[in-house]
């Protein structure tokens, strides 16, 4: 495989059973409950299907997410929010805090925790197809999609529906600034490994293959900055992986210049750029190492081990000893005591989060069912109604380990 990714777990859910008995007083409105129940069980299961495609995840996704918005959205044309809004009470773990959940009686909490659980999904069917063996180019761009995908629903809940929640995010949890923060910087720095790896592999200029590099270098360290105020004992696994990420790129960055630097006869600065490149590299393998111990929340791997990490300290090592080559046959440059500066920006192959949009309100969901909702007979108590920092199941996911690691380079 070319690329690995570190994954933190879904959020897991209580059951919600929608049986707003009394309060639904028209089978249209019954209807309503039973479909929104039917549609909610159905999208958690995509969660875990390893069959589930990004088509099969928006079609399940949309179809619960135009019904919920009936509880959210204003039918009526007299206030700003549905009246159903407060009537079903709704729980989910957090990524980073294990199976303690949190309790809102709040539709919109119910809307960012789905829409949340689907940018993870998204991330996750990235990471598990980047780890194919022989992956194809369409494959490639389905990974490169689905990350920006993932971007787009995180910053859209960061700035447009989180924000309408009555009872803020406590810290630490998935929807507070500092967490999302990092998920939307860490799927665009992401993406664009995808971005580098295809400049590679068609041979692009060496400078913006650097540049590209330094750039996610620069997202991966800001993603980790993000996080230095949470507790280290629910982040710093995550935050290991970020600054490997970060020292891993820095190498690349470096490495690329020195190839640059080289084309422009300047092969002192060339060699002194790789030997910066040897030192990041290093670090990056000792952070390999770090992750490997730590414990926390998200996945286990070996990346140090894996072909794609190898295959750049090889190539390091190669230039660095062709430009010292051409130095003691040609050039006969002195090596500068201090690294050539990165003063790299990329005008090409930034990834962009993609716009998330809501899908249309659901045709059930008309002011004449509205109006059969009846919130003075109120609705008999549900069982599974949740108690805040209640211990609930963690999701089984399906294996997403890397396949056989083949060296193939995504193209």
């Amino acid at each position: 495989m070319t690329h690995w990714f570190h994954r933190n777990p879904l959020k897991a859910t209580a059951p919600v059973s929608f049986n707003l008995y009394g309060v639904a007083s028209s089978p249209a409105a019954n209807k309503i409950c039973n479909d929104l129940r039917t549609a909610r069980a159905r999208l958690l299961d995509m969660f875990t299907d390893a069959t589930c495609t990004p088509e099969i995840m928006k079609r399940s996704s949309d179809e619960y997410f135009a019904l919920i918005q009936g509880f959210i959205l204003p039918l009526d044309g007299t206030t700003q929010e549905s009246k159903l809004r407060f009537i079903q009470n709704f729980k989910w773990t957090d990524t980073l805090q294990g199976n303690m959940a949190s309790a809102q009686q709040d539709a919109v909490f119910e809307l960012v925790s789905m829409a949340f659980n689907v940018a993870i999904w998204y991330s996750k069917f990235a990471s598990r197809l980047s780890g194919k063996e022989n992956i194809t180019e369409d494959e490639a761009k389905d990974v490169h999609k689905s990350l920006k995908i993932a971007a787009g629903i995180f910053k859209t809940l960061k700035d447009t529906h989180i924000p309408r929640l009555i009872t803020p995010a406590e810290k630490g949890r998935d929807l507070e600034p500092r967490v999302i923060d990092t998920y939307i910087v860490q799927s665009q720095a992401e993406a664009q490994e995808v971005t580098i790896a295809r400049a590679i592999e068609l041979k692009h200029n060496a400078s913006l293959i650097a540049a590209l590099s330094f750039e996610t270098a620069n997202f991966y360290q800001k993603a980790d900055h993000t996080l230095n105020t949470l507790d280290p004992e629910c982040s710093s696994k995550w935050k290991k992986y970020l600054q490997l990420k970060q020292h891993f790129y820095m190498a690349y960055a470096h490495c690329y210049h020195g190839q640059t630097l080289l084309a422009a006869d300047k092969c002192g600065e060339a060699i002194r750029s790789l030997q910066e490149a040897e030192k990041f590299y290093s670090r990056a393998e000792a952070l390999c190492k770090e992750y490997r111990q730590m414990k926390g929340p998200g996945s286990t791997a070996k990346p140090s081990e894996q072909l794609f990490f190898k295959k750049l300290g090889t190539f390091i090592k190669n230039t660095l000893e062709k430009c010292q080559r051409e130095n003691s046959f040609i050039y006969f440059h002195k090596v500068p005591a201090e690294a050539p500066a990165l003063e790299l920006k990329a005008s090409y192959g930034l990834a962009e989060p993609t716009p998330f949009e809501l899908p249309p309100l659901s045709a059930q969901c008309t002011p004449e069912v509205y109006a059969t909702f009846d919130l003075t007979k109120g609705p008999k108590d549900d069982k599974a109604k949740a108690k805040h920092d209640e211990e609930i199941k963690p999701v089984k996911e399906p294996d997403l380990k890397p396949q056989k690691d083949t060296g193939c380079v995504v193209s």
